[in-house]
């Protein structure tokens, strides 16, 4: 997961959530939507940060539509999630699939919420937080362990420091261009999928050079 920046919403939204009657299910403009959310996601799913095009992915309600109706309208509750596995059993379902209409205590889409500053990435590719409940939501709730995205984690981080090494010495000037990079914040374009795995190795590693 990472902190995702909202953009303004697409018309058609605001204009529907003035309509008589308006719901989700009878806005007939999705695909905007879609458009929407993956370009401020930086083609990533907002939860396991995995590719997400358009099609496939899923408009994700962080609160769900059948608890929070007031909500199914309100472009900070939309998200842009992958499939999640959808159709296999539910041990390796992940993201808005697994979680279903369960409750997170975490938005992403909500900066002061500070997603990512609140999650650890092991070396096997397991994500982890340190608050207990956040780290039995990324667990049980989105199944964010599940062995697909944990070993495209650890190939992530693997195939990133080998690159590395190819290259010899690195000056903390370099690491630090390289976090830029990743981090998206020298670049407009999309991110690579699982970023988030090489931005928090980054941190550590100028963190120890200080």
């Amino acid at each position: 997961m990472r902190t995702i920046i909202k953009g303004r919403e697409p018309g058609s939204l605001t204009r529907h959530r003035f309509t008589p009657y308006a719901s989700y299910e009878n806005y007939d403009d999705k695909d905007t939507l879609r458009a929407s959310l993956v370009t401020e996601q930086r083609g990533l799913c907002c939860y396991c940060l995995s590719r997400i095009r358009i099609p496939p992915m899923k408009i994700e309600h962080w609160h769900s539509q059948d608890q929070y109706p007031a909500e199914q309208l309100d472009y900070g509750n939309l998200l842009g999630s992958c499939l999640g596995n959808e159709g296999q059993p539910g041990k390796h379902q992940h993201c808005d699939t697994r979680k279903g209409n369960s409750d997170l205590s975490r938005n992403p889409a909500n900066p002061t919420h500070r997603v990512a500053d609140l999650i650890r990435f092991e070396p096997d590719g397991r994500v982890v937080s340190d608050d207990n409940a956040f780290n039995d939501e990324l667990i049980n709730v989105l199944n964010l362990n599940e062995a697909f995205l944990k070993n495209n984690r650890r190939a992530t981080l693997e195939a990133f420091k080998e690159a590395l090494l190819k290259r010899g010495n690195l000056t903390r000037i370099t690491l630090e261009k390289w976090l830029r990079w990743w981090n998206g914040e020298s670049h407009t374009g999309e991110l690579e999928p699982f970023c988030e795995v090489i931005v928090y190795w980054l941190r550590k590693r100028l963190a120890r050079a200080r």
